[in-house]
């Protein structure tokens, strides 16, 4: 059974971004669409009539958002096929359930009702935080939202939170005909330089290793994916600011994310958080379990 891409829906104008650039992901996996909206109307509306209202019940305003959301999808590409849920729950754990059966979720930099000073909405941070699927923050400018450059960006992190981000980013390199630049940041720790001949040693070294950890993080996927083209790319500084600054070229950027069995809370690194708040594409977050 094909698993589909799973859309949060509710509506505002970051969701419906998340429509449009799912649609086109759908069409390059040739998988289906699953719009969700999610809401626990139920114990608010629960014994009272709406008969006569001036509002509309959130039921019917559910109603409308997917519909508009589908009739949006259909639209953009009529094959590629779409079904719609509505789930009487809170957003954050109706979208996680619905991780467990698909193919990635994905969802808007900001919902209804976010607060506008926020970089990033309270449902797509948990979501990307505790999902054990893939998850995709859609945000950035319309180049990179359109695949505009051509370039899949992914921060190569250390093996026990890189390996299944390495598979999916090599997977979107293939999908899209991308090239995938592959970047592993290194830094000189203070303590480790002496004077400016043991600087240029010390950073030969760091950037030595760097390379080597690529070589070895890549090489399974890259004899799996030989039609991708792939550009390592070792460079010195904080990990978060390298991928935010090269982001703004890139379609989108792939970061692993370590799911600890038991933890509780919220599960992202420095860098993928930085990310889903600032990169100027959308932010792909791929869970490793360990």
């Amino acid at each position: 059974m094909t698993r589909p891409l799973v859309v949060g829906v509710d509506g505002s104008d970051g969701s419906l971004l998340a429509v449009d650039w799912a649609v086109d992901e759908a069409v390059h996996h040739d998988i289906p669409l699953r719009l969700v909206y999610a809401s626990r109307w139920e114990r608010y509306e629960a014994g009272v009539p709406s008969e006569g209202s001036e509002r509309p019940s959130e039921r019917v305003l559910a109603e409308h958002i997917v519909a508009s959301a589908a009739e949006r999808a259909a639209q953009r590409c009529p094959d590629v096929k779409v079904t719609v849920d509505i789930l009487p729950d809170d957003a954050v754990y109706a979208l996680l359930r619905a991780g467990d059966s698909a193919h990635a979720l994905v969802t808007g930099s900001r919902g209804r009702g976010e607060l506008t000073g926020l970089l990033l909405g309270s449902v797509g941070l948990a979501v990307a935080a505790k999902a054990h699927c893939p998850v995709i923050v859609v945000r950035g400018d319309r180049t990179g939202l359109a695949g505009g450059h051509e370039r899949i960006l992914l921060g190569a992190g250390e093996p026990v939170t890189a390996n299944e981000a390495v598979r999916f980013a090599f997977r979107e390199a293939e999908a899209r005909a991308c090239v995938l630049y592959a970047v592993r940041a290194w830094r000189c720790p203070a303590h480790e330089v002496g004077n400016q001949v043991a600087l240029g040693e010390v950073a030969r070294q760091h950037e030595g290793e760097a390379s080597a950890l690529l070589d070895a993080l890549l090489g399974e996927a890259m004899a799996a994916h030989p039609k991708v083209e792939v550009r390592c790319v070792t460079a010195e500084g904080p990990a978060h600011r390298i991928l935010v600054d090269r982001s703004a070229a890139a379609d989108l950027v792939v970061v692993g994310a370590r799911r600890r069995h038991g933890h509780v809370g919220l599960q992202l690194g420095r860098v993928a958080h930085a990310l889903l708040h600032q990169a100027k594409c959308p932010v792909a977050v791929v869970p490793q379990t360990e």
